[in-house]
């Protein structure tokens, strides 16, 4: 039986809100514990958000095709994938899932549940960086869809966390998270002012990175818009 639009939507949201709440709550325990070393935080976090990656994805997709993030939803709309009134549905619970994630982490550490951040992420390094990151991301979901859709979990989950490290911006690749991350003033949080940047960087990123495969895999003819995404995730 098809999964209703509704329970997509649930699934969107209780997958990007955990999502955050594993990004957060893995950095700021990792904080906590590293003792001031940045690297041996940087690395719990990215091994703890790539792990959630996969077992969301594995978990979720099936139902909702798993997205979790409004570029991978926009670049499956490009693709014919959704409907835009279904994409729009989409980025909205899964930007909302994502805040409620931020203070569901927050409130498991004890911290105020929403929180400005005053980590600065500026400058053209870390706009790049995010474009990258999402480029890539939005790349390795395209090429696996067609020859290997079952390997798509492991292969989001090991190229985020390796984009943890080889980004200047430690690869946030996700306007939902992002927005997310500026309640969170915290190891994983960033400055409201650095936001935008970031967002278009991102969608930027994962345009170019759908045009480019439209290139490569044209796209085959049109069978209809509704239903679950069939080409992502």
């Amino acid at each position: 039986m098809k999964p209703t639009l509704q329970t997509r939507l649930a699934v969107e949201f209780i997958g990007t809100g955990l999502l955050v709440t594993a990004v957060i709550g893995s950095g700021i325990m990792a904080e906590r514990l590293s003792s001031g070393n940045i690297g041996l935080a940087l690395l719990a976090n990215s091994i703890a958000t790539g792990a959630a990656l996969v077992t969301l994805i594995l978990t979720f997709g099936p139902i909702s095709g798993a997205h979790f993030n409004p570029v991978v939803s926009f670049a499956n709309a490009l693709d014919r994938g959704m409907s835009w009134p279904e994409t729009l549905a989409y980025i909205i619970v899964q930007c909302i899932g994502g805040i409620i994630g931020t203070a569901l982490a927050h409130a498991m550490f004890g911290l105020n549940m929403m929180t400005f951040s005053h980590h600065v992420r500026s400058g053209f390094p870390l706009i790049l960086s995010e474009f990258v990151a999402t480029f890539g991301l939005v790349a390795v979901i395209s090429g696996c869809s067609k020859s290997r859709p079952s390997v798509i979990p492991f292969a989001v989950a090991a190229y985020i966390t390796s984009a943890y490290w080889f980004t200047a911006s430690t690869s946030f690749a996700n306007p939902a998270v992002t927005l997310a991350r500026l309640f969170s003033d915290t190891f994983a949080g960033i400055r409201p002012l650095d936001v935008p940047a970031f967002l278009l960087a991102q969608f930027a990123g994962g345009l170019v990175a759908t045009l480019f495969f439209r290139w490569l895999q044209p796209l085959e003819p049109k069978s209809g818009l509704s239903g679950p995404p069939v080409r992502l995730f």
